[in-house]
């Protein structure tokens, strides 16, 4: 009988989700993008023009699991509010529209027009993968002659066929002015491929990296190739940094994106070191790029999800979101280099209310539930503290459900548990605990959550160390709670509650 009224419940759950009114249905992120409707995977062609951020993503919109792969589009102006566009790119004779990049030809070198925008991406053919060829995924492009509305393929696809590799995609392009030629950082199974072009049209293969280098618990793909500066000793050095995701692989439980800090030439890619770093340690950030066109600043977008359960989390209508947009800079820490990431500065511009709290002592028995009050599951939580002993922030729900972040100094690491806050039962490794090095050497712990209505995002140490974790609470996580040993202080506490983008 129990087990009847479960299925009824589930069914009435579904039903009433499938009903509510769009963007506003149970899981719903307040702040995250996430589709109107149907399945969305991976960022793509990421690129600012003439004041607009252009968000294409990997889209299938006649279903809520993974199809035969579109570009779907979005726009913003302040990264933070987003407009659903008509799908920009659809399947054709070719293959379906996989992973890539955009770019603005300022100096019209595909000759379609100046300062087109043009996009650049893998096409997958369905029929030779079950032919078992080699050769069923190539690269193409489409051009744009009015902001990015509508687009054209160029009849000369594919731009660049594949040799003969299983895995032949996910290109990410930029402009390198000092060889004059486009670059092109391809994933090519188990490592990276670069290929210079004077036009977009015309390939050359340049190097490869990656053999023996960084995890390989899976596939490589979605890379990305960027510069960063950075100031030293007065004098500002140029760092590039190479993005590449790998599936399985991370370095918890599934997907992982990992990076490597080097120095690029225009021909190859040097890494100052074979240390493998990741741009995010939690469980939900995977396939991420930077957006193109945004001068020296470089931002960072995340696809919130892991491809272990990503086609069954519990969403009716509409299947995973983005992560915030994140600023990318470089910080030093333990005599080591690392790719730190803050959100982005527009993210705080959705502040209603800021409340500043200052040496609080607190204990288990110490509830703070009061200070996340009326902030609907949506805010920014900063907690300065000593790092010196053990210390649980515990989140909670009205109804009982709990998301705990904790710090080990015995095993100088951070841990998100999210086995009791929500529904875990859809996937047998979703309800687990995850764990992350804690890499600074600061003698106060300096953490900033991100709580969405169904995700968390934890900025550690300057940002030096990520999380991001989703989960599927009945109720926002309004209630937080700090476990320690004896009394933890907390030196600051800064709360923002946020708005709806939606």
């Amino acid at each position: 009988m129990s087990r009847i009224f479960h299925v009824s419940l589930l069914l009435l759950l579904s039903a009433w989700c499938r009903a509510q009114k769009p963007y506003h249905e149970l899981y719903r992120p307040g702040f995250h993008f996430s589709p109107k409707e149907k399945w969305m995977n991976d960022p793509n062609g990421m690129v600012r023009y003439d004041g607009v951020y252009h968000l294409f993503f990997q889209y299938y919109p006649n279903d809520i699991v993974w199809g035969p792969m579109h570009w779907g589009h979005a726009t913003s102006k302040d990264l933070v509010h987003w407009q659903q566009q008509p799908i920009a790119l659809y399947p054709d004779s070719i293959g379906y529209i996989f992973s890539g990049s955009a770019v603005i030809d300022s100096n019209n070198t595909l000759g379609v027009g100046a300062r087109a925008m043009v996009a650049i991406f893998t096409q997958h053919d369905p029929e030779g993968e079950k032919r078992h060829t080699n050769n069923f995924q190539n690269q193409s492009l489409a051009y744009s002659l009015d902001n990015g509305t509508t687009f054209t393929k160029y009849p000369g696809n594919p731009v660049l066929k594949n040799p003969g590799i299983t895995d032949f995609r996910d290109p990410s392009v930029s402009w390198f002015p000092r060889t004059r030629r486009w670059i092109m950082t391809l994933a090519t199974k188990d490592r990276i491929s670069f290929y210079s072009s004077p036009d977009l049209k015309d390939w050359t293969k340049e190097s490869e990296f990656g053999e023996g280098i960084g995890s390989h618990g899976g596939v490589w793909e979605c890379p990305n190739l960027f510069p960063l500066v950075r100031t030293e000793h007065e004098r500002e050095k140029t760092y590039w940094i190479l993005i590449v995701s790998n599936n399985p692989g991370g370095p918890n439980f599934g997907s992982g994106t990992q990076y490597f800090i080097g120095q690029w030439d225009g021909h190859v890619f040097k890494p100052q070191d074979t240390v493998t770093r990741w741009i995010d340690y939690g469980p939900d950030d995977y396939a991420g790029v930077t957006w193109s066109n945004t001068g020296r600043r470089r931002i960072f977008l995340g696809w919130m999800s892991n491809w272990e359960y990503a086609t069954t989390v519990p969403t009716a209508t509409w299947r995973n979101a983005m992560t915030i947009p994140r600023n990318l800079f470089l910080e030093e820490t333990g005599g080591r280099l690392y790719v730190a990431s803050k959100p982005a500065p527009e993210v705080y511009k959705l502040s209603r209310h800021t409340t500043a709290l200052t040496h609080l002592t607190v204990d288990s028995t110490r509830n703070l539930t009061n200070v996340l009050q009326d902030t609907a599951g949506r805010y920014i939580l900063n907690i300065r503290g000593a790092a010196d002993e053990s210390v649980d922030f515990v989140f909670s729900s009205a109804a009982g459900e709990k998301l705990i972040f904790g710090y080990n100094p015995n095993k100088n690491q951070y841990w998100i548990d999210r086995s009791g806050a929500g529904n875990v039962n859809f996937h047998p490794g979703f309800g687990s605990t995850y764990t992350a090095p804690r890499l600074s050497d600061n003698n106060n712990l300096d953490l900033e959550f991100v709580m969405d209505r169904s995700s968390l995002e934890v900025f550690a140490d300057n940002g030096v160390t990520v999380m991001t974790a989703v989960y599927f609470s009945r109720a926002p996580m309004i209630r937080l709670r700090v476990n320690t040993t004896n009394v933890y202080v907390i030196k600051k506490l800064t709360l923002m509650k946020l708005a709806s983008i939606w």
